[in-house]
């Protein structure tokens, strides 16, 4: 597992495209805080990172794809998948190492982030006026959040031998997660408490929760959840080129 996470760090960072993707999230992120009339802090009477909260997870449905699609697609394109997986390291062992590998840049994406929080704690008035438990519980929240999209992506990517398809598939299934439940939920056919039952199989539910600075545990259970099933399921999706 040890040797597939040096692997896909490597590998990321021995091309374009992970500087791409890092100073992508890092220009969007900073252009709604700092740069953009409608969004800036500069624009509001306290010192408040919501703004990096909200734009983040519609910036990690991109991004993080962008990261997942070559994860096996490249390996299917290149033909080493299979050498891989005939290997005696264990298909748990290839899955976990390299979703441990995209959450390593998921935590890289966001500690530059810090820099906003220090700059909006310094610039408060007093200094040191933000909600850091919020700021904090919100940091949870979308590191977990990435994290689902990480194995959402590792999964769409096994059975693909193309990286632009397994791009597209892993965005629409992320939005699909995060925002369709809560939709679904305010159709009229949800009565009662049938609404909440079905906005809280969603995503952003959760995340909202958390971003709150709530930090409940069922919240947390949900993301593990998830997460651990669509390794699984990647598993499974490996193992079945053995059969």
């Amino acid at each position: 597992m040890i040797s597939i996470f040096k692997k896909e760090i490597a590998y990321f960072f021995s091309s374009l495209t992970g500087y791409i993707v890092l100073i992508v999230f890092l220009l969007l992120t900073g252009s709604f805080i700092w740069i953009f009339s409608s969004t800036s802090v500069f624009n509001y009477n306290y010192a408040s990172l919501g703004q990096l909260f909200a734009i983040g997870p519609i910036a990690f449905m991109f991004l993080i794809p962008a990261i997942t699609m070559q994860s096996f697609a490249d390996e299917n394109q290149r033909g080493t998948l299979e050498f891989l997986i005939t290997k005696p390291i264990g298909d748990w062992n290839i899955v976990l190492g390299k979703y441990l590998a995209t959450s390593c840049l998921i935590i890289l994406s966001l500690l530059p982030t810090l820099v906003y929080y220090f700059s909006l704690y310094a610039l408060g008035s007093p200094p040191g006026n933000i909600d850091s438990g919020a700021v904090l519980g919100s940091y949870i929240g979308l590191f977990l959040l990435g994290n689902i999209f990480a194995s959402i992506g590792l999964f769409i990517s096994s059975f693909n031998a193309n990286q632009i398809v397994a791009f597209i598939i892993t965005a629409f299934a992320c939005f699909s997660m995060f925002w369709v439940f809560d939709f679904i939920s305010t159709l009229p056919l949800a009565y009662g408490k049938a609404d909440n039952l079905i906005k809280s199989l969603g995503i952003e539910y959760h995340y909202d929760n958390i971003s709150k600075g709530r930090v409940d545990s069922r919240d947390i259970i949900y993301f593990l959840s998830i997460i651990a099933l669509f390794i699984y399921l990647t598993v499974i999706s490996l193992g079945r080129r053995k059969w």
